[in-house]
């Protein structure tokens, strides 16, 4: 069997396809998991407390 040009740009737009929407919901399940709610508000207090003086 011989692969041509098309079929592999077919494979390979597919499978990027599927691979995003792998990585996505990894990203979003990692970032709703309950375990790390904790580290996250810490970050974003982290963010805020850091601003509450003047730039010297």
């Amino acid at each position: 069997m011989e692969i041509d040009h098309h079929t592999l740009v077919g494979f390979a737009k597919s499978f990027g396809l599927f691979y995003l929407l792998a990585m996505a919901a990894a990203a979003i399940i990692y970032a709703c998991w309950p375990a790390n709610r904790a580290r996250f508000d810490k970050a974003a207090r982290d963010i805020i407390d850091d601003e509450d003086t003047p730039w010297r």
